[in-house]
């Protein structure tokens, strides 16, 4: 590639991505003004003065500490749940000959298929049933391990040579200490892949939680947004762009840490 070309793709790509970020920008300037700021000029670039206000409000008087902590705990178990769950079934099915593994992956697709929101009444009527509502626990048993987490795992563990397994086994080695000590070691972006995904799928939850959770202790951070930006039957747009921030912060920083395995977890999955 010439080097004009090469400029001229630089400054294409320069251009789209301040586009993309303009939003962005928008929101964190929109997070230190007031509510009389958006009342008055709504699309205005910069605040008249740089103001915390919204933030201490959002973690002092509107409780969003509890929420957040509530999401830390749901998403942290819901990944452990999906990366060991997970790598177990997807080691299984590639790996293990018993009888009925060929019709379990096919049930495993049409599980992925299956629209969220078809399982929402089942589900509630299950955790009804369980006498788990209102509870961490009822937004955390859906979540805890993904048809889609089986699906990557277990196209991963077809590229684990079969010879390496079997030379363990040869040697004594049971198949719980094969799958701890050789299949989990080499699986490490096929399970940074399952962690992101399932991160992203239990933080962002927002009906699930908003359906079981039944007041403000059990919600979680974006249910408690919705709540938290509402005042007297108002929304106050600082105080909501200041929270859509605070709930981005911890995607931001998990993506930027392990986007490498994550590119390379896909790719992996990918090609069995």
């Amino acid at each position: 590639m010439s080097t004009v070309r090469q400029a001229v793709l630089y400054a294409i790509l320069a251009v789209i991505t301040i586009f993309m970020l303009l939003p962005f920008v928008w929101v964190i300037s929109g997070s230190f003004k007031t509510q009389a700021e958006f009342l008055s000029n709504p699309g205005a670039w910069l605040p008249e003065s740089l103001q915390i206000g919204n933030y201490i409000q959002l973690f002092a008087e509107r409780g969003f500490g509890t929420y957040m902590l509530n999401s830390i705990i749901v998403s942290a178990v819901a990944v452990l749940g999906n990366v060991l769950f997970s790598a177990m079934a997807g080691y299984a099915l590639a790996k293990l000959r018993f009888r009925g593994r060929n019709a379990i992956f096919p049930l495993v697709i049409v599980a992925m298929i299956i629209p969220y929101v078809a399982l929402f009444v089942p589900q509630f009527v299950i955790i009804v049933q369980l006498g788990l509502v209102d509870t961490l626990t009822a937004i955390i048993l859906p979540v805890l391990i993904a048809p889609l987490s089986v699906f990557i795992m277990r196209q991963f563990a077809y590229s684990v040579p079969f010879e390496l397994l079997e030379a363990a086994r040869i040697d004594g080695a049971g198949e719980s200490r094969i799958f701890f000590r050789i299949f989990l070691p080499l699986s490490g972006p096929a399970l940074a892949t399952v962690g992101i995904l399932s991160f992203l799928a239990s933080w962002n939850n927002f009906l699930w939680p908003l359906v079981v959770a039944q007041s403000q202790g059990t919600y979680t951070a974006p249910v408690g947004l919705s709540v938290a930006s509402q005042a007297s039957n108002s929304i106050s747009f600082g105080l909501l762009l200041a929270g859509a921030l605070v709930v981005l912060l911890p995607i931001l920083i998990l993506f930027l840490f392990l986007q490498k395995y994550f590119i390379q977890g896909v790719a992996t999955a990918g090609l069995k």
